[in-house]
């Protein structure tokens, strides 16, 4: 099994449960010295081999694979997880930097695709499996391109090689993922929490509602609401993360794989609105969501 993102969060808790299996796992960390790579090889030294790659850095992925493909000799590649990723401030679209969405697709997108292309060849040969781990935001409020991406190769492997591919899409859990926050953004970060510790939650609610008839007082106050959401964000996600793993492990090994897992409260709920309503009635839902919040 290749994993990528192991350092911590699902692909850490992936690693650990598939050795305890008796499986070989190769577990790609971007910090080869950090707690988590050292927790993984003091772990089980055997069937844990924790290699170093920076999943946007293709020699990083060659590299990998070089290594990876000298210890499996003759035999192809079972499994294969996308895990990587990072998570932006939730701010509206006009408060992200380019630099910052450029990141987003550098490590989330961009990186999926060149690490299953470079690993196909083996894991053709072993007739394996590809997970892709997704969020729901993909679905209101992001650029869904991991999951476009693993859909198109399902139509391709799944008819040409008889290999399976599954999206894991969980609810809020909390996986300690690199959050890119600008600078301004922890700045007001830090601010909101100062205030909510002098004034009621209630007031600080209504100072920062945008008022409908000033778009740009809106939009000045939006960063400071934003903020309060993502803590509320924060607070709201789980630590128990086996819902998640169970989902992955059984994209692994399960004899009938489904192509789409959902772990997580009511995580179903957001692919079935996407899935089933028009675009137009799915736009106008989630902007409401949003909006419960003004």
């Amino acid at each position: 099994m290749w994993l990528a993102g192991c350092d911590s969060g699902f692909g850490h808790g992936l690693a650990l449960r598939l050795s305890g299996l008796g499986m070989q796992v190769f577990a790609g960390v971007l910090d080869s010295e950090g707690d988590g790579a050292k927790k993984l090889k003091e772990w089980d030294p055997e069937r844990i081999a924790v290699l170093q790659m920076d999943v946007t850095n293709p020699e990083h992925i060659a590299q990998v694979k070089e290594t990876i493909n000298k210890r499996l000799g003759q035999k192809g590649l079972w499994g294969l997880v996308n895990n990587a990723g990072l998570l932006l401030c939730p701010v509206d679209a006009e408060l992200q930097s380019t630099s910052s969405l450029r990141r987003l697709m550098e490590v989330n997108f961009l990186s999926a695709v060149t690490v299953t292309q470079t690993f196909l060849p083996l894991i053709r040969k072993a007739k394996g499996r590809v997970v892709g781990v997704s969020s729901l935001a993909g679905k209101s409020n992001n650029i869904p391109g991991v999951v476009c991406f693993i859909h198109t190769f399902e139509k391709s492997l799944m008819l040409q090689w008889g290999v399976h591919v599954a999206v894991i899409q969980p609810s809020g859990f909390k996986t300690s993922m690199e959050l890119l926050i600008e600078p301004i953004m922890l700045i007001l970060i830090l601010l909101l929490l100062l205030l909510l510790t002098l004034r009621p939650l209630v007031v600080i609610l209504r100072e920062s509602t945008w008022p409908s008839s000033n778009h740009q007082a809106g939009t000045s106050m939006g960063p400071l609401k934003q903020s309060l959401i993502l803590i509320m964000l924060l607070l709201a996600t789980k630590q128990d993360m086996s819902p998640v793993l169970d989902c992955i492990e059984h994209a692994l090994l399960s004899t009938h794989p489904r192509p789409l897992y959902c772990p997580g409260k009511s995580a179903w709920l957001l692919p079935f609105l996407y899935t089933h309503l028009p675009t137009a009635t799915f736009d106008r839902f989630t902007v409401r969501v949003r909006n419960i919040q003004k």
